[in-house]
């Protein structure tokens, strides 16, 4: 079957290890599935295994692909849950022990399929089971936001921060959004935020909760943002993992700094009722065949989407 692999780590050079090509179909195994792959999305994380991010030289080559959407071996139209949780080991997603979502056919645990939302397109439920459900945790579990309160999303066009946007504003929360690009903060309004902001500028007024993606680049305005009391969300560093403590400002005015990572199978069947009852719609950059994953990736790793990146398979 045709898929798309990490065959080499390279932190400097991630896409040197990219790989397009035939691998063996997946083999049978009790309490498991395989699922045809209709759709699949690209995420942060496929770059970081290709970095040698949570995996290691001798788990290569992997299958990459978290994110997926397609037909089990029944018939029914599915959506993938990629936490697996063995019984003899500790939980991992697919790409860290197992292959993913980036071929013709993945085999998962029959525990980890969702129906899809009739609702949704294929590209769309591909969308759901990593960065929609990631921001779905950290806004309606950690944040502690209620309807009215007003929550900063920092790097707006990034996966997990248009997913915030879209929920947030369907939750009845003020969103207010950062970016870089005049573009994107327009795009980020137009998706629903109630104001853009440039990165790192002074804010009309400190916000209840700050939804953190960026990492070093961000931090220090996420710290300066909060209320006293107020919560940061944390649920990835695309741009660095090291800022500033900002530990006085934290202590004194009793901030709230929150990890968030992934979701549960229950919180992924919640979102997915949360998309078939509301006009929620997972927001899609572009869509490409498998063939040309590699665009894609370049895409992702120049910092040019606004959304999700796609494969059709």
């Amino acid at each position: 079957m045709f898929a798309v692999s990490a065959v080499r780590i390279d932190s400097k050079d991630p896409l040197s290890g990219l790989e397009l090509g035939e691998r063996e179909e997946p083999a049978s195994r009790a309490g498991w599935t395989t699922v045809t792959v209709k759709a699949a999305s690209l995420n942060h994380h496929d770059l970081w295994t290709l970095r040698g991010v949570g995996i290691t030289e001798d788990k290569l080559p992997m299958i990459l692909g978290c994110d997926g959407a397609g037909v089990d071996e029944d018939g029914n139209e599915v959506v993938i849950h990629s936490v697996v949780d063995p019984r003899d080991g500790k939980p991992s997603i697919l790409t860290e022990a197992y292959n993913g979502t980036f071929a013709q056919k993945v085999l998962v645990p029959k525990a980890n399929l969702v129906p899809k939302p009739a609702a949704l397109s294929w590209e769309q439920a591909a969308c759901l089971p990593t960065a929609w459900l990631t921001a779905y945790r950290m806004l309606f579990r950690n944040s502690g936001l209620k309807p009215g309160d007003t929550v900063l999303i920092q790097g707006a066009g990034g996966g997990v921060a248009t997913a915030a946007i879209v929920l947030a504003r369907a939750a009845g929360f003020r969103v207010w959004a950062t970016s870089r690009s005049e573009e994107k903060r327009a795009r980020a309004v137009e998706l629903g935020a109630h104001a853009a902001f440039e990165s790192g500028a002074r804010l009309p007024e400190r916000v209840d909760a700050v939804l953190e993606t960026v990492g070093a680049a961000t931090w220090s305005h996420s710290v300066k943002s909060l209320r006293p009391e107020g919560t940061i969300v944390i649920s990835g560093a695309t741009s660095g993992a090291m800022p500033p403590a900002e530990l006085t400002r934290i202590f004194f005015l009793q901030l709230r700094v929150i990890g968030s990572t992934m979701g549960s199978l229950d919180e992924l069947k919640a979102l997915a009722r949360m998309c078939e009852v509301t006009d929620v719609r997972p927001v899609i950059d572009s869509v490409l065949p498998l063939a040309e994953a590699r665009t894609g990736f370049e895409r992702m790793e120049q910092g040019e989407a606004f959304g999700k990146i796609v494969f059709t398979v």
